[in-house]
């Protein structure tokens, strides 16, 4: 690799642009920020698909070159040229177009002074694919890459991965966007107890049944907001109200003003562990008081009962509603707001992958000496 510090990145991911189901963005967005802040150039490739460039949240952004290319196999082999002379080359799980392709691309560009990395944003998702099919042609590729980086899972998703091949496997967690989500003044529109935002997942839907709407049920006295897509012909008690998508520039709203704001793991995030969702890290930076269903891991980031609030299931989340009091509520997200800011930003998750393009340099100037 370069023996300067500034790094040519291309990322293919599913959409840097758009939030539109595609929870990754925020993630995308705070990572690629912070690598641009220390003066790397990234080109970010991501393909047009399910009326995600309709659906922006924002327009190209300043920190990186977005390339966003049609489903056309021609397309995408002219780009995968030009992204092959990048010092750095990523592929990010869950693109949504020629996954199986720009993996088995990516993996055969290594070179003696480059890295090639795979970045898998739904760690467990793609394990128990993996573990339960032998024939999976990512699972075959996985010792090509030089890193596998994970969006969570801790040291379960380490071993996992290690057993399958993987030369380092090494977590980035999500974090807090410090220029996007921070507090902001409340607004009317959201006022309510608790609110949750997630798209409708057959992953989460169970879990969005027990930790939301039977809460719900039960404080029929309670006002609830529910946002994210898909929600519009599910069954929900009269005092839910169903908000639809909320765009990325109303989450900080939505994040302040309920009394409260809930996080619901995925049934694979939950079952690994150590998977916090962006909106946990977005929430706390816009000092909201988080309720969160438990899965393992989660006082390596928070502080439960003092930064975060967490239930086993829909009566534990009940019984903290009942017992809420706004001092309480401002407290627990007064205490996340400091924790988040010392610990979860993006720049210190950026300080994280500046340390492994350190480390692979060194390894690779003492093999050309």
């Amino acid at each position: 690799m370069k023996n300067n510090s500034k790094l040519n990145i291309a990322f293919f991911g599913s959409s840097i642009v758009s939030a539109y189901w595609n929870g990754a963005a925020t993630y995308y967005r705070g990572i690629v920020k912070a690598l641009h802040d220390m003066g790397h150039h990234i080109t970010f490739y991501e393909p047009n698909i399910y009326e995600r460039q309709e659906y922006r949240d924002i327009d190209d952004p300043d920190y990186c070159k977005v390339v966003v290319y049609q489903k056309n196999q021609e397309m995408l082999r002219n780009i995968l040229i030009e992204a092959s002379e990048a010092d750095v080359i990523i592929k990010a799980s869950g693109v949504g177009a020629y996954d199986e392709l720009l993996e088995f691309e990516v993996a055969h560009m290594k070179k003696e002074n480059n890295l090639v990395i795979f970045w898998d944003v739904d760690a467990p998702a793609t394990l128990d694919r993996i573990e339960n099919d032998a024939s999976d042609s990512f699972g075959m590729l996985i010792p090509y890459y030089d890193y596998i980086l994970t969006y969570g899972g801790g040291q379960a998703v380490i071993d996992a991965y290690k057993r399958n091949g993987a030369q380092k496997c090494i977590p980035v967690y999500n974090a807090l966007d410090t220029d996007t989500h921070f507090p902001v003044t409340p607004k009317p529109r959201f006022e309510g107890t608790l609110a949750f935002l997630g798209n409708r997942l057959p992953d989460r839907e169970e879990r969005v049944e027990e930790f939301f709407l039977k809460p719900a049920a039960a404080l029929s006295d309670y006002h609830f907001l529910l946002g994210g897509s898909g929600w519009k012909d599910k069954e929900m008690p009269e005092n839910v109200d169903y908000l639809g998508h909320v765009y990325t520039k109303d989450h900080n709203a939505l994040n302040c003003t309920p009394a409260a704001v809930l996080n619901i793991s995925r049934n694979s995030m939950a079952k690994y562990g150590f998977s916090p969702a962006t909106r946990v890290f977005e929430a706390a930076g816009a000092g909201a008081c988080i309720i969160t269903d438990y899965w393992e891991g989660i006082d390596y980031f928070f502080e439960p009962d003092k930064e975060i609030l967490v239930a086993r299931n829909g009566e534990e989340v009940t019984e903290l509603l009942r017992n809420l009091t706004p001092q309480k509520a401002q407290e627990i997200g007064e205490a996340a707001y400091k924790k988040v800011l010392s610990e979860h930003t993006y720049q210190h998750r950026a300080a994280l992958l500046q340390s492994i393009f350190n480390q692979s340099k060194t390894i690779a100037s003492q093999v050309q000496a």
